[in-house]
């Protein structure tokens, strides 16, 4: 049975169909029903993300990478965003978010390798385009150099390092600017490096306060 015409409060299953069926939930993250990913970003309803920040340490110093975002995606292509993330689809759990990493990534990962952060909030309205996402953040220590990681060439072109506390100020609006540095993926899957300045214009443009609470979440945790 529809509910006021905006999501369906039961799914039918059918193994021809494409769109991704994606739960819906309140400002209180409880849930209401369930709706298409092309209506939940059309009509703006609340629903889950699954959000994996790597980061890897060095002697006493971490780094944390950054996935650049394939040109073939539909929303924000070639720009830097969380090194792994994605949709909760409507029969998944949290733990079923780890896929992202896996497929992303290409690194062995379970869930119980994650730290969770927290559930920060995150809205981006940019035209029709209305996101208001409660998104599930996790921390991952990788001691995967970045060159070995085998990356989803539809999802991710790219995967850039920056010096962490240098990232977390970044969050913080206390830097402009930080140096990266790893590559792209060229049209021959031949690895292109990058190494320059970048600012928030290379992002794709999450909200102030998602990457506040985000960077206070990851400097509690490297500060225990």
């Amino acid at each position: 049975m529809a509910k006021s015409g905006a999501y369906s409060t039961s799914i039918q299953v059918n193994e021809h169909m494409e769109t991704e069926m994606i739960r819906v939930v309140d400002e209180k993250r409880k849930e209401i029903g369930i709706a298409s990913r092309d209506d939940v970003h059309k009509k703006g309803h609340w629903h889950e993300t699954f959000h994996c920040w790597v980061i890897s340490k060095k002697e006493n110093s971490y780094t944390i990478h950054l996935q650049v975002r394939s040109e073939m995606k539909k929303d924000f292509p070639g720009l830097l965003d969380i090194t792994a993330a994605g949709h909760l689809l409507a029969h998944e759990t949290v733990k079923d978010g780890v896929r992202e990493v896996q497929e992303e990534l290409g690194l062995d990962v379970s869930f119980n390798d994650l730290i969770l952060l927290g559930t920060v909030p995150d809205r981006l309205h940019m035209g029709d385009f209305l996101d208001n996402e409660w998104c599930h953040v996790f921390l991952y220590e990788s001691l995967k150099p970045i060159e070995d990681y085998s990356l989803q060439k539809e999802e991710v072109s790219g995967i850039v390092s920056v010096d962490l506390s240098v990232f977390l100020r970044f969050c913080q609006g206390e830097e402009l600017n930080m140096f990266g540095e790893g590559f792209l993926i060229g049209v021959d899957n031949e690895q292109i490096p990058f190494r320059r300045m970048i600012s928030k214009a290379d992002f794709v443009p999450h909200e102030e306060t998602y990457f506040q609470r985000t960077a206070s979440l990851i400097q509690k945790y490297i500060s225990r």
